[in-house]
């Protein structure tokens, strides 16, 4: 599949969450199974050697993540939203466009100089990233780069997570918000 077969089976949802706003939505290109093989396998083709963990933030980058670990036969880490680890837990505070949300993971989740991988559905702002990568970094990790299905460029999230020292790909772009 070309990246252009790839790019007609994620659907524009106009007005959502809010008006002026085209919402991307991932879920149609999972729906497919050779579509979501082949952006995996597009994905995985990007990532110049085996991390020891790929790490997947809630809830849609739990399945790329899941899907990318497996093809690069690698651990997969998962960073959850606040209160929904057992155990004890380190977190990570950051900004949304109205207000401010959080991010935890256990505090044994990675040993330290271990290379971590971000995977993600898509890449925005980049707020949800970055603050995953702090998490990553103050277990003494080691991140070697983010990789995502998605890329909203004019929301520049991407920029920012390589202005941080972190090597970004996305498989497919859209303009606008």
């Amino acid at each position: 599949m070309t990246r252009d077969d790839l790019r007609a089976l994620v659907r524009t949802i106009p007005d959502h969450p809010k008006p002026g706003i085209l919402f991307r939505d991932v879920t149609t290109l999972l729906l497919h199974a050779e579509g979501f093989a082949a952006a995996i396998d597009a994905l995985a083709a990007t990532v110049p050697e085996r991390p020891d963990l790929i790490a997947g933030m809630e809830a849609r980058g739990f399945v790329v993540a899941t899907a990318l670990a497996l093809r690069l036969e690698a651990g997969l880490l998962l960073i959850r939203k606040d209160g929904k680890l057992p155990g004890a837990t380190i977190a990570e505070d950051y900004a949304l466009e109205y207000g401010t949300d959080r991010l935890t993971m256990h505090v044994d989740a990675c040993a330290p100089g271990a290379t971590v991988l971000l995977a993600d559905d898509l890449i925005a702002t980049g707020g949800t990233a970055l603050a995953a990568a702090r998490l990553v970094r103050r277990a003494g990790a080691v991140v070697i780069g983010a990789r995502f299905l998605i890329d909203l460029p004019d929301l520049g999230g991407a920029a920012r997570l390589q202005a941080d020292g972190i090597e970004t790909q996305s498989l497919l772009a859209f303009e606008g918000h």
